[in-house]
């Protein structure tokens, strides 16, 4: 026994052999859970939400929602909210956006007309978040899955775009990178160098929230990182760069859209830098903790090296604000405060007034791919809930403002 097992301690079949089978045994266990937390059938919902979170999505009062319910269920009897707990309203999201549309027509008619759908007006540009760290586990993805959810439901079109091979963003919108993305079906196939190029709108997935679209991603965005070097060493002057792409392709769909949340990959490659320059706006999540600011400190060095070369070659600097988001923060813990008083004292208002707190709520939930707007509240203790989405809606509405600012509105 004991030799047997050290046989298959010190295998002498090839690294590449032994990678290969560990990865097929990896992947048949995972597509078993995956089938077994979310089956195939399954559909991705949101919540219903409370009459109190529906007033704060749409800066009403609580007593005046009710009024504009009223007055909506005389207007059209189909619209019927459901009743939770108590015998309260309970609003799916599909009511908010028939709300939204309501108020949007009883306000034409206004003295001083409100603007509850946030879409663009005449000169407010394209708003492009790239939320970025050189350092996994900095809670990056987690940001920018609630940030695209929270503004789709304020009532703006957002384009949500996974560039991470990793994929962990598309796992949470229910696009499992292995077994429903396909060739050319990510950002690649519309940044590639060949024939095979396709149309933005051909890779652009409708999500199961109203005003939420996503590009979803798998491995194959590496070919990106791959090809780029070989494109470089034949360009022709009418090739669009690498840096470029992104930018180039999003012009085509800017329209339909009021603001982009791009989840970069951990790494300063290609696809970072081109997500660098179509970006309007860059989110780095920063964990605080000695060895994650170190890390930071690496990455916001060797990013500046290549925003330069990049900038030499070309590249236009349409960035509006960057800010550094303080994320699994744990307000008892001394050594992070002292760690973000530091961070503070450096970057002074480049640092998010507002913290996205540890909790074990947003951890649970990720581990059957949800997001906050996604789980019941029943599901958790109540008080660690509530904490935990309090924290998220702060930090969004932070950026929200930022968001409102860069537009010019007030």
């Amino acid at each position: 026994m004991a030799n047997k097992l050290a046989t298959e301690l010190f295998s002498k079949a090839p690294l590449r052999e032994q990678i290969r089978a560990n990865s097929e045994t990896l992947s048949s266990h995972m597509k078993t859970h995956q089938a077994q937390v979310f089956p195939p059938h399954a559909q991705k919902t949101i919540r219903h939400f409370s009459p109190a979170e529906v007033a704060k999505f749409m800066n009403l009062a609580e007593g005046y929602l009710r009024t504009v319910v009223v007055d909506l269920e005389k207007k059209d009897p189909t619209f019927t909210p459901s009743t939770g707990a108590g015998n309260r309203r309970a609003y799916s999201v599909d009511d908010i956006v028939t709300l939204r549309k309501h108020l949007d027509e009883t306000s034409r008619n206004a003295r001083v007309p409100r603007r509850y759908s946030q879409n663009r007006g005449k000169g407010e540009h394209l708003q492009v978040i790239a939320v970025m760290n050189f350092k996994g586990g900095s809670g990056k993805t987690t940001t920018s899955a609630h940030l695209a959810q929270y503004l789709a439901l304020r009532g703006y079109r957002v384009l949500a775009i996974d560039v991470d091979p990793q994929a962990s963003m598309s796992a949470l919108f229910g696009n499992q990178p292995e077994l429903n993305v396909g060739e050319n079906e990510t950002l690649y196939g519309a940044i590639r160098y060949d024939d095979e190029r396709r149309p933005m709108s051909d890779v652009i997935r409708k999500t199961y929230l109203p005003g939420l679209d996503i590009i979803p991603g798998n491995l194959e965005l590496m070919e990106f990182e791959h090809e780029t070097p070989r494109a470089l060493i034949g360009r022709t002057s009418q090739d669009t760069m690498f840096f470029a792409r992104m930018e180039a392709a999003l012009e085509q769909v800017e329209d339909d859209y009021d603001v982009v949340v791009v989840d970069c990959p951990p790494q300063l490659g290609f696809l970072t830098m081109s997500a660098l320059t179509a970006a309007t706006s860059v989110l780095i999540t920063v964990h605080p903790q000695m060895l994650d600011v170190m890390s930071m400190n690496q990455f916001l060095a060797m990013t500046s090296d290549l925003l330069d070369n990049i900038a030499d070659a070309g590249a236009a600097d349409r960035n509006d604000w960057m800010r550094y988001l303080i994320t699994r923060f744990e307000p008892t813990d001394g050594p992070q405060n002292q760690m973000v008083a530091l961070l503070r004292s450096m970057f002074a208002e480049k640092v998010m007034v507002n913290s996205m707190l540890k909790s074990t709520a947003i951890s649970d939930a990720g581990l059957t791919n949800q997001t906050l707007f996604e789980v019941e509240r029943a599901q958790f203790n109540r008080a660690t809930y509530d904490r935990a989405l309090e924290s998220m809606n702060n930090v969004n509405a932070e950026i929200e403002a930022l968001i409102q600012r860069a537009w010019g509105r007030t």
